[in-house]
């Protein structure tokens, strides 16, 4: 019985490998690797001939009927249409009291790391303690999927995104050599994305920061992933010392009077009847964030901060699930002083 399931674990494995040193695509990714002089022929042709494809991760970035089967892996970052109660369900799987706690924690273990952090960069580490604890709870979920094998099947199997994913591919593997590790060993996300903040290949090199100072940029270590969370934020344009978003009131129960949505820029004199809960010493313009709750909309001011941290994920949701945790992990750093 066990000499039967090992032969079908060693069917199943076979199957899932492929050669693609044949395919048209992978040879012109190939020659640009062999260009590089960082690889040599005998270096790629091994990688590429013995690539396991990732049909889950492939399934995500094809139409419904094209995927091999219905199962695909749960995705924090895919935009979905809100609807009626649509933020209480995501509120309670990001900002519940567990990942608050393990928050605190996590700061509390990487105080001298995140004080220096935000002396240099001027991002409150709060902020970059939230998007770690939703990206992958505070690593402890930095992803399962062999990130080689995953953005090889992306950039090689016919796809809406190959083209992204043949890039991220190249980066990837040249990011192999100039950080020194084997690029079958790495796990990430279905898309490809390393580390505790989730970066993909080609934010390395634009926001990566060694900040260990052991001559590598290692996203799955704390002290590099929060430097280039916060790098990121700052090069994006996040503004020192200004607040991210405040609730506000308004008549109703349901919020249609203007657009929501963090594109739209309103002054706040020219919204009539919009007041925020408390004093809000930001005079710039904001955008009306809607959050679709069972009984009613939550309405908020987003200032220019909440725009920056959708460069790093577009979604209203997912901005707001930072900053309502980065709030309450505040709290908690406060509460246990």
């Amino acid at each position: 019985m066990k000499i039967l399931g090992l032969v079908l674990f060693l069917l199943f494995s076979t199957a899932q490998a492929k050669d693609y040193t044949h395919n048209k695509q992978t040879k012109i990714v190939m020659k640009k690797l062999l260009k590089s002089k960082h690889f040599t022929q005998r270096e790629v042709q091994k990688l590429f001939s013995h690539v396991k494809v990732q049909q889950s991760a492939l399934n995500v970035f094809l139409p419904r009927k094209k995927r091999v089967h219905n199962k695909k892996p749960k995705s924090s970052t895919k935009k979905r249409t809100p609807q009626l109660g649509s933020w209480d369900r995501y509120s309670r799987l990001k900002i519940n009291p567990s990942r608050v706690k393990q928050g605190v924690a996590f700061v509390r273990k990487h105080q001298r790391v995140f004080n220096a952090v935000e002396k240099r960069f001027g991002v409150p580490k709060e902020y970059i303690a939230a998007i770690i604890g939703i990206e992958t709870v505070y690593g402890g979920n930095v992803g399962k999927y062999p990130v080689f094998d995953t953005l090889s099947t992306l950039a090689f199997e016919k796809n809406r995104r190959s083209k992204f994913f043949e890039k991220e591919l190249l980066k990837f593997l040249y990011l192999s050599k100039t950080e020194h590790f084997n690029p079958r060993n790495v796990k990430g996300s279905y898309a490809g994305a390393i580390g505790l903040g989730q970066f993909m290949p080609s934010n390395y090199k634009a926001y990566g920061v060694d900040f260990n100072n052991d001559g590598r940029i290692t996203l799955q270590k704390a002290e590099d992933a929060i430097a280039s969370i916060a790098n990121y934020l700052k090069k994006n344009g996040w503004r020192k010392g200004e607040p991210v978003a405040t609730r506000v009131k308004y008549e109703g129960m349901r919020f249609s009077r203007y657009k929501t949505g963090y594109t739209h820029l309103y002054n706040r004199e020219n919204l009539k009847g919009i007041v925020p809960y408390s004093q809000w010493n930001y005079h710039k313009k904001v955008r009306l964030i809607k959050l679709q709750k069972k009984s009613y909309d939550a309405l908020w001011y987003g200032a220019k901060n909440f725009f920056v941290i959708t460069r790093y994920n577009h979604s209203a949701y997912y901005v707001m699930s930072v900053h309502q945790l980065a709030q309450k992990i505040k709290q908690g750093l406060k509460y246990e002083n």
